[in-house]
């Protein structure tokens, strides 16, 4: 998927800009560290270079996985997605696809793929998206104000999300649910 790649791809530069480091360096400096998981390279990342959770989370990643440090190679950003969407979940991918089509047309934020979901920030996470069951997709959307789609169901509080809106097909990726999405996006940045 071109726009996960170019979104990585960006990340990664900015993290070269902030550190003034170039990604070999930055690469050299964690096996140096001797940190080898994941949780401890990015908490490091933060503490010696300053960068944000979500610069430290993708550079520790990208880092772990023995990625190309620059830029990120087109089929790298698919495989995440494709271990996400794979076997029965395989048909949920066009609804991802749909969503982060129409969310990269707002503007720059980060993409934190995980292990069985993607998530999205700007200054803080505004959406997260990705398989809920075999047959069921989810897009999670932090929004504190009412959310005013009867599709988002409120979440309890002290989640990682205060709504979460259920999906079956890439036709309920109508103009209404991307304004909801929109809303959360203004509102993380």
């Amino acid at each position: 998927m071109a726009s996960l790649d170019k979104a990585i791809a960006t990340q990664l530069g900015n993290i070269e800009k902030k550190t003034g480091k170039t990604l070999a360096a930055l690469g050299k400096a964690i096996a140096a560290s001797g940190k080898t998981k994941h949780g401890e390279i990015r908490a490091w990342l933060i503490e010696a270079y300053g960068l944000g959770y979500g610069d430290a989370n993708t550079l520790a990643g990208v880092t772990l996985k023995g990625l190309p440090a620059a830029p990120v190679a087109s089929g790298a950003a698919d495989g995440v997605l494709d271990e996400i969407y794979q076997g029965k979940k395989a048909g949920q991918r066009p609804i991802h696809e749909a969503l982060m089509a129409a969310i990269e047309k707002f503007g720059p934020f980060e993409i934190a793929p995980k292990k069985g979901y993607v998530s999205l920030r700007r200054k803080k996470q505004f959406a997260m998206l990705g398989p809920k069951t075999n047959e069921r997709f989810e897009l999670g959307l932090n929004l504190k104000e009412d959310a005013g789609d009867p599709r988002a169901k409120a979440l309890p509080a002290g989640g990682m999300c205060q709504y979460a809106v259920p999906l079956t097909v890439a036709g309920e990726v109508d103009a209404a649910l991307i304004a909801l999405v929109r809303r959360a996006y203004d509102a993380a940045g």
